[in-house]
């Protein structure tokens, strides 16, 4: 089918795919939060009688596994750091109310079980950087042969221009990250799967997470009501923060995303300043209260593997942290990728650091707000050699110093928006009179 060409344009989201009916209210609500807590709490590097015992019960926790069909790619690899071009983990939020009681609508009722939170991470080969891309649940993709009827166990045709969020629904866990991989160019061999309630308990593993609320959040779909200033947040309040739509940004679910990303910000920046990462106690309590709510693929089943993986995470810099909202444009009915997601696929494809446009932001009227109590800082500016200050020669009887390059960066245009973990950005939150 043709649809007109995207345009990269802030106006709220379109309607979800009929198959959504009142699910369209309550989207799921950013649980690569839960991943990446999971992921970085078996870092249980304090004791070994402890890691290992920690280790077996965290994975004995974990829900039934799902095969990816890839796995074979990990065959002989002795270390999640011999993966060539890094680690790549897809994160899928389900909004299935199966399990989750009734606080969420009723779930004899509201049925589907749809993908409304899609997000990749990828963890560079050295380490040195990390991306987190969330992609809009509203948008346009083709899906590849090979997928798999979850229910039937039937083989599904490829597909064509249809919304991601519908994926998991007709293909299953794998089907997505077949998807993702097509989209992206990155072979994808970890996953996890994830619904409603795993975030209450986990904001609550961590002591809450701080957020900054720029103007007040009200939303009655979620009964989410904030005052402007600093909240911390845990439990069903922190559930709530990451599911609100209508309350933050434009109302639409790229609204929703920065939102999440003010909330993920928070956390990596106090898991590494409270001390969790060097602390078992806290670290297992964290994985416990995630595993518990979480599928994951069978390549992420072995404990050793899942402590790898953690630290590669343990010291990465939180500047080198980079959350991204994959770019897309308005066309009827939903969003389409615009020229620039090639850059991002680039940027993933070839193990590369990211850097933002500081105008992305300010251009876009559904992102997050800088802090107001943030003094920006200037970046030094080097000092042009004069006649009356030559350079400095180097020694001639002595070597030169020679250091390895620095990563060259991608640098990312003004239609991606998005933030690093460094940065500590205000929710832009929206008031009933403005919807």
């Amino acid at each position: 089918m043709s649809r007109p060409s995207p345009q990269p344009t802030s106006h709220p989201d379109a309607a979800s795919s009929t198959r959504h009916g009142r699910l369209r209210r309550n989207g799921v609500w950013g649980t690569l939060m839960k991943a990446l807590a999971s992921v970085v709490a078996v870092v249980l590097t304090s004791g070994a009688a402890v890691a290992a015992y920690a280790a077996f019960d965290l994975a004995a926790t974990a829900k039934p596994t799902v095969t990816l069909g890839n796995e074979d790619v990990l065959e002989g690899v002795p270390d999640v750091g011999a993966i060539e071009g890094g680690v790549n983990l897809l994160v899928i939020g389900s909004d299935s109310r199966a399990g989750q009681g009734t606080g969420f609508g009723d779930p004899d009722e509201e049925t589907a079980v749809l993908n409304d939170v899609t997000m990749l991470m990828h963890i560079s080969e050295d380490h040195s950087h990390v991306e987190v891309i969330s992609f809009p649940r509203d948008m346009f993709v083709d899906v590849p042969a090979g997928c798999t009827d979850p229910e039937s166990g039937e083989e599904v045709w490829e597909q064509y221009d249809v919304k991601i969020n519908s994926v998991l629904s007709y293909g299953g866990v794998p089907c997505v990250v077949k998807t993702v991989e097509q989209l992206t160019g990155v072979t994808i061999p970890f996953a996890g799967v994830v619904q409603f309630m795993g975030v209450a308990g986990l904001s609550e593993a961590v002591g809450g997470v701080e957020v900054c609320v720029a103007e007040p959040i009200e939303d009655e779909y979620t009964g989410m009501f904030l005052d402007a200033g600093n909240h911390t947040l845990a439990g069903i309040d922190a559930l709530q923060f990451l599911r609100t739509r209508h309350g933050v940004g434009d109302g639409s679910d790229l609204g929703r995303i920065s939102n999440q990303q003010v909330f993920l910000s928070a956390l990596a920046r106090k898991l590494q300043s409270d001390g969790t990462y060097t602390d078992p106690v806290k670290l297992y309590g964290i994985a416990k209260a995630a595993l518990a709510n979480m599928q994951l693929s069978d390549s992420l089943t072995d404990p050793t593997r899942m402590v790898s993986i953690a630290k590669a995470l343990k010291d990465t810099d939180l500047s080198k942290i980079a959350f991204i909202q994959y770019p897309t444009g308005y066309v009827d009915a939903g969003v389409a990728p615009t020229e620039s997601a090639e850059l991002v696929n680039l940027a993933l494809q070839n193990d590369t650091p990211v850097s933002f446009d500081p105008a992305a932001a300010e251009d876009a009227t559904f992102t997050s707000s800088g802090d107001p109590n943030t003094t920006p800082t200037e970046e030094p500016v080097a000092e042009t050699p004069t006649e009356e200050t030559p350079a400095e020669e180097p020694a001639t009887d002595a070597p030169a110093e020679t250091t390895a390059p620095e990563p060259t960066q991608q640098a990312l245009p003004s239609d991606v928006t998005g933030q690093t973990a460094a940065e500590t950005r205000c929710s832009a939150g929206r008031t009933l009179a403005d919807q």
